[in-house]
């Protein structure tokens, strides 16, 4: 019972917050990462070894800069789901910029799969996808193991205009049906490590990392449109900007593993405009090929 008091208490919080000018809640999640940067150990280790293996030409000193920075971005995204949780429509578009091509899915034929790599303001996708562009849009979700975060986070991911979340443990037949029944877009996540199954070990930063070959497979066998979407967080508070991007070269390789590579490839370019905002707290290496160390 303390602990669902305790949880009703920060969504309590979410929604003060979500009174607050941008900037200001802004300039409070940068100084809550900084605090973050010197308590939460463990995760700081993690995106210092993270930055290490992906960065090597960067010396030690500009690493912990990059860190102490990727916190800050952290603690902002969060901060500032407060807005997506709350939020009126209105303001939400006021704080979106769209780049690129967002109505490509509406004039295609094809199924479509919105490629959506985990960079800190990516939840900031849903108002664009939901109130610029009339395609529904559908996901895979992740129950959280907190009951009251989990109906906190549905509500806000499913608030505006026809969005439907999937329960990860029900598999992939009710996406595919509302795909190809409904006409519905699939916004897909392809960039965590979720191990060794239907995955293969491809280079990420040259690295080998465990990366899933479902996506490119979905999307062939299907013949979908792919269209990767990249969220930016804008300094000072300025907003976010999400941008419509051409499919990476490469993804319709019929050899998968060769596609989940170009993907790799893709992303990479990605990062490296924006490093602090990719989600380096994620053990990204930590699945390893067989007999290959620890890395975390």
């Amino acid at each position: 019972m303390i602990k669902r008091w305790g949880s009703q208490a920060i969504v309590f919080l979410m929604w003060l917050l979500h009174w607050l000018p941008l900037p200001l809640l802004a300039a409070i999640g940068e100084g809550v990462g900084a605090l973050l940067w010197r308590l939460a150990g463990s995760r700081r280790k993690v995106v210092l070894k993270n930055l290490a293996l992906c960065f090597p030409e960067l010396d030690e000193a500009a690493r912990r800069r990059l860190a102490r920075e990727h916190f800050g971005a952290v603690a902002r995204g969060f901060l500032e789901h407060s807005y997506l949780w709350f939020a009126s429509e209105e303001r939400l578009l006021r704080m979106v910029r769209i780049e690129g091509d967002i109505h490509l899915a509406e004039r295609t034929g094809r199924p479509v799969m919105w490629l959506l790599p985990h960079f800190v303001g990516l939840d900031y996708t849903a108002p664009a996808l939901m109130l610029k562009q009339s395609k529904p849009a559908i996901t895979i979700y992740q129950r959280q193991s907190n009951a009251v975060f989990d109906e906190a986070l549905l509500k806000a991911r499913a608030r505006f205009g026809q969005a439907r979340l999937f329960d990860r443990q029900a598999g992939i037949r009710p996406v595919l049906r509302a795909i190809q029944k409904e006409g519905a877009g699939f916004v897909n996540l392809p960039d965590m490590d979720f191990g060794t199954k239907d995955a293969a070990f491809v280079p990420f930063f040259g690295v080998p990392a465990a990366t899933l070959l479902a996506p490119a497979r979905m999307a062939q066998s299907m013949h979908m449109l792919v269209q990767p979407i990249v969220v930016t967080m804008l300094p000072r508070g300025q907003g976010y900007v999400v941008r419509f991007c051409e499919a990476p070269e490469g993804f319709d390789n019929p050899d998968l593993p060769q596609a989940a590579a170009a993907f790799n490839r893709w992303l990479e370019a990605r990062i490296r405009e924006q490093p602090a905002q990719y989600y380096w707290v994620h053990r990204r290496f930590k699945t390893r090929p067989e007999g290959e160390a620890r890395i975390y």
